[in-house]
């Protein structure tokens, strides 16, 4: 078990000292902030949905955070690569249910290094201030694929923006 720990203890730490897709995507057709004022985290989430599929064709991100939230995000931009919003959507009850220590869902179908980073994340659980660090992108992401969403969309832990 103290491995286990240990290996997503790692994880977590290359993700969040070396974020993936971290960049302005000058194609995206959604976008949203999303503002966690307890902890100073601000993400902007940039998403490319295929024009036939409504499939992430593309997923980046730019801002700053601290580790938990960097960490995160750019698992989050792995692992929702090709998924339509529908599958975001289950990806994503299924994350924050593992974060705050609900009743765990069905997992979805996840390539065992998805279900990896996810369960990496899982930890927070423990640290309940923390889960709004960890699930801030994943609100951002859900306030891109609104229907509307095609302009800037914004998302707070705190308040309405």
């Amino acid at each position: 078990m103290a491995e286990l720990r240990d290996l997503y203890q790692e994880l977590i730490l290359d993700h969040g000292r070396h974020p993936r897709n971290r960049r302005k995507m000058p194609n995206a057709n959604r976008e949203a902030l999303g503002n966690n004022p307890l902890c100073g985290d601000r993400v902007m989430i940039y998403l490319h949905l295929g024009e036939h599929d409504g499939r992430m064709e593309d997923v980046s991100s730019e801002g700053q955070g601290c580790a938990i939230c960097t960490a995160s995000t750019s698992m989050m931009t792995e692992i929702l690569k090709g998924k339509t919003a529908a599958e975001a959507q289950e990806i994503f009850e299924y994350f924050h249910a593992l974060c705050t220590g609900e009743a765990e869902p069905e997992a979805p179908e996840l390539s065992p290094d998805d279900f990896d980073r996810l369960q990496a994340l899982s930890g927070v659980r423990d640290f309940p201030i923390r889960v709004k660090c960890a699930t801030l992108a994943w609100h951002a992401m859900q306030a891109a694929l609104c229907p509307g969403g095609l302009g800037l969309s914004r998302v707070s832990t705190e308040e309405k923006i």
